[in-house]
């Protein structure tokens, strides 16, 4: 892993991006970025890639679903274009009433209800239309001239493959609060240590028991051996 200014960067195979994503998630995980940043976290967990995954088809469609326009407030209430327009013409409706009635006043807020609602019909049915064709772009054209991108309020990051190499990728994570970025240094440093611990101590068993003569080497150092050589 290599860390700059920009954030924690692992390029390698498919399988070593999955591991770094993994980590930095779990090293996220025990900084508590999953309290005060509940969703957001769990967007980027959602977000990072798997194994199962391939960058052109699974990536490609959370950033394209990732990258598109938020919802908007009739949205964010369950409610449709056509729901907000009905109630507007109900509001309207109400608004003439009001009039026959002589109460001014109460004619002017039914009129600025239904005006509302019509508004928001119109920003509803805009955000729907704007979403399909932000859709089809960040599918069939950013990927591929830009990397492949996630960005929320606690990470943002991006994958893209190494010029040349198709089976080499460059996935570089940022995390945006500067406390909890300190604590996920702190984690990722201790990950690394432990893992270079690891490898010193396989050896060492490896070396001691094949020198052993008569003693068989232990079925899992051998296979560690072989799978970080």
């Amino acid at each position: 892993m290599e860390e700059n200014i920009s954030g924690f960067r692992e390029r390698g195979s498919w399988g070593d991006i999955v591991e770094h994503g993994e980590r930095i998630t779990a090293a996220l995980r025990e900084a508590d970025a999953d309290d005060p940043y509940r969703e957001a976290y769990e967007e980027w967990d959602d977000w990072r890639p798997k194994t199962h995954e391939r960058l052109s088809e699974d990536v490609n469609e959370k950033t394209a679903e990732q990258a598109s326009v938020g919802e908007g407030e009739g949205e964010k209430e369950g409610k449709d274009a056509d729901d907000d327009l009905q109630t507007a013409g109900e509001r309207l409706t109400e608004s003439y009433e009001k009039l026959e009635d002589d109460d001014t006043q109460g004619a002017v807020e039914k009129w600025n209800e239904s005006i509302g609602h019509v508004a928001r019909a119109a920003d509803t049915a805009g955000r729907k239309a704007l979403r399909k064709v932000e859709n089809t772009v960040y599918k069939n054209v950013m990927t591929q001239v830009a990397p492949y991108y996630f960005d929320n309020e606690l990470v943002s990051a991006n994958i893209q493959r190494s010029r040349g190499e198709d089976d080499e990728f460059v996935f570089e994570v940022q995390v945006n609060d500067d406390d909890l970025r300190d604590d996920v240094r702190e984690v990722l440093h201790e990950y690394e240590d432990d893992l270079e611990r690891w490898h010193v101590d396989t050896e060492k068993e490896t070396d001691a028991a094949t020198a052993a003569e008569g003693v068989e080497v232990p079925e899992e150092a051998e296979e560690a051996k072989h799978s970080t050589n």
